[in-house]
């Protein structure tokens, strides 16, 4: 089975984690593993175990993604399955979509509903449950946003941003490759809006820059986060996406967690990974092939200006 190293996506880069996750979402024949930076496979005790022509060292080196598909090169698979301007059209999160209604930066359960009954069966109906939820709605009676559905300058929806940095990927076959190996250049748009390292430091004024490839790979990754509740009026405000586990007694503060693990895994393997890794249960991780684990960092806003400005770090666990 052909395999690919990313440097492009490490493990501890959210947007990064996202985006291999995100291209075994788009591709079934891509399997996912990460691994120490060398050549890893696994061994006693959590060891890493290198060909033979490789010297045997320890380290603490981040994990990068390694891409594996089936009869054909990684790199080929991710460019083939590559989305065009019609899939992103067709997603079921669009402003306007086959007339049931319309879809703005805050939607109102009336809509939402609307929306969910034309979306029922399509193959692109997480983008809906991924992104919102009408289990859990605001004191506006509007439906509760995802982690990783942030506002957005001027209003801009989560659709039209992830449209805007597809149109950034002039030659997807060059782009992406570029992207995995971590030599993209970086374009000047906003982004999905939580990825950290698109912000300059606290004196810096340029205009965000990120890498449209991870930011349009790392939507699809969604489709393994959906947004949850249950349904009670008492519930106001706190839907919650999986993944975002709570830190806190009483539940408000949640962090999102992520593992690396070792065996090639499909987007089904990953789905059932993120059910069964245990981030409190470290003694646990290695019998499900989990190494290594991080939880998200939340920006702090610089002031009143951009006090909406979302943006996730990371630590190791």
């Amino acid at each position: 089975m052909p395999r690919m190293h990313c440097p492009g996506l490490p493990a501890d880069w959210l947007n990064g984690w996202l985006a291999a996750v995100g291209a075994t979402v788009l591709d079934s024949r891509i399997r996912l593993q990460w691994c120490r930076w060398g050549a890893p496979r696994r061994g006693a005790r959590g060891a890493t175990v290198l060909d033979s022509r490789i010297r045997l060292q320890w380290t603490e080196d981040t994990p990068r993604a390694v891409l594996s598909a089936e009869n054909v090169e990684p790199i080929e698979a991710v460019v083939e399955s590559w989305p065009d301007a019609e899939l992103l059209k067709d997603l079921p999160i669009a402003e306007n979509w086959n007339g049931a209604g319309r879809l703005q930066r805050k939607v109102s359960v009336g809509a939402f509903a609307e929306r969910a009954r034309s979306a029922r069966g399509h193959r692109h109906s997480w983008a809906l449950s991924s992104t919102m939820t009408d289990l859990c709605v605001d004191e506006h009676d509007r439906v509760v946003d995802g982690k990783f559905n942030p506002p957005a300058p001027g209003g801009r929806t989560l659709h039209r941003r992830l449209e805007d940095v597809h149109a950034e990927v002039k030659q997807p076959s060059r782009n992406i490759r570029d992207s995995l190996n971590g030599q993209a250049v970086r374009v000047q748009v906003n982004g999905l809006g939580f990825d950290q390292t698109r912000l300059g430091s606290q004196s810096d004024k340029t205009k965000p820059r990120v890498d449209p490839v991870v930011e349009a790979l790392a939507f699809f990754a969604l489709a393994i986060l959906p947004m949850r509740g249950n349904g009670r009026e008492d519930a106001q405000g706190k839907g919650r996406q999986r993944g975002w586990l709570a830190t806190s007694r009483d539940g408000h503060e949640r962090k999102f967690m992520w593992p690396a693990w070792s065996q090639p895994l499909d987007c089904a393997g990953i789905d059932s990974l993120m059910d069964a890794w245990k981030p409190e249960k470290r003694s646990s991780w290695a019998r499900i092939g989990v190494h290594a684990g991080w939880g998200s960092v939340e920006r702090i806003s610089r002031g009143s200006e951009d006090a909406a400005t979302r943006a996730f770090g990371a630590e190791p666990l």
